[in-house]
């Protein structure tokens, strides 16, 4: 059995399935994406990829199963599910999925066409394991794609604690040793056993402290906004959405310098927009909390023009309002299945938290942010 040597799991076995997975195209390209995208202009040390991830994903599904007694080719079928997870993501991960998605209404752990169209489906079939019930588990489908895609999978696990490793961070380290031990099934549905209400806890704790740290830094948001806007005008060309998804980062940032330079030499430098309004969520209308991506394009639009600025000059940023998925996972205290929010007074502390941790962005070149700002307050009424 071939062994590979990680930063965070140290030596990760590989069954056969495993190790002809990673010589595919499909899967070297995941060395290329960068799993914290924009945050590494924030964080330098955190340049670790979705390779690595992938590798510690398959580790952690291993080992869950192996717990919970899982054999033969369910087992397979897993673990080649926990390593594929993230074969779908397009160029800089999270932050053109949302533009992939416009374009071809699917996410990135929609595999069923790409396990087709790609060199992994012969190795699927050279082990006997169909591409279909791997993409159902990637999807989160049945019991077993609980382990993949769920609030206990095995994905949240591995990227909390390597993102806080290659970020120098503290706040996603977790037991996640404890975590997979303590899984169970209990009438179909993926459990923490009696006497980890705190283990649960944990799992939220880090998650949340990570969101607002981490992965929603304002700089990385602004970076996020820069780019999906320069990817939408990337598309508006001769790009076709198959050749972009399929990019890797390197490939999408010479492209967007050759064909979106204003944007691109800017992302690539580091020469971001700056904040012209940041805003909680308490002082900000509701129905602009509600904005969808053409509504903030439009409010972007209105701005710039109030402003006297260049449309393309003003980007408008509104996240999804705030919550906390892992609150979901489910406890056994005193030999009954609850909900973790149900279990925990923490629950609550933490979605306040989370809810005073929500901003609004409109984001400008550094030279236009008083002009936006006050434009900004005008159309979208803020006090």
């Amino acid at each position: 059995m071939n062994a590979i040597k990680d930063s965070v799991h140290d030596w990760i076995s590989l069954d056969p399935v495993a190790a002809d997975l990673l010589d595919t195209e499909a899967f070297q390209r995941l060395r290329h994406i960068k799993q914290l995208s924009t945050v590494r202009l924030v964080y330098p040390s955190a340049s670790h990829t979705r390779f690595e991830h992938s590798l510690g994903v398959y580790h952690l599904a291993a080992n869950a199963l192996d717990s919970l007694g899982i054999e033969g080719q369910r087992a397979e079928h897993v673990r080649a599910a926990a390593l594929l997870h993230d074969v779908g993501h397009g160029p800089y991960g999270h932050q053109t999925e949302e533009v992939i998605r416009r374009h071809t209404g699917t996410d990135h752990d929609e595999l069923g066409d790409l396990l087709y169209e790609t060199d992994l489906v012969g190795v699927l079939d050279r082990h006997d394991l169909d591409p279909d019930r791997v993409a159902a588990l990637v999807r989160g489908e049945g019991e077993l794609g609980q382990l993949v895609s769920g609030e206990l999978d095995v994905d949240r696990m591995d990227y909390l604690v390597r993102d806080a490793h290659h970020t120098g961070v503290p706040y996603g380290t977790i037991d996640h040793g404890r975590l997979v031990r303590e899984l169970r099934y209990r009438d179909g549905r993926l459990v923490l056993a009696e006497g980890n209400v705190a283990t649960a806890e944990s799992l939220l704790l880090a998650r949340a402290l990570m969101d607002g740290i981490v992965y929603r830094h304002h700089v990385s948001r602004i970076a996020g906004a820069m780019l999906e806007r320069a990817c939408e005008r990337l598309l508006v060309g001769d790009l076709a959405v198959d050749e972009f998804r399929r990019m890797a980062d390197h490939d999408l940032l010479v492209a967007l310098r050759r064909e979106v330079p204003d944007l691109g030499r800017r992302i690539e430098r580091r020469d971001l927009y700056k904040r012209a309004v940041w805003a909680g969520i308490d002082r900000v209308p509701d129905a602009v909390t509600e904005l969808d991506r053409e509504d903030e394009r439009a409010a972007a639009r209105e701005i710039a023009e109030a402003a006297g600025v260049d449309r393309e000059a003003v980007l408008v940023d509104v996240p999804s309002r705030p919550e906390l998925k892992e609150s979901r996972s489910r406890v056994v205290v005193d030999g009954v299945v609850q909900r973790l929010e149900q279990a925990s007074e923490m629950v609550g502390a933490l979605r306040a938290t989370r809810r005073a941790q929500w901003r609004l962005g409109v984001y400008a070149p550094e030279h236009e942010v008083d002009a936006v700002h006050e434009a900004a307050r005008g159309v979208l009424g803020l006090p």
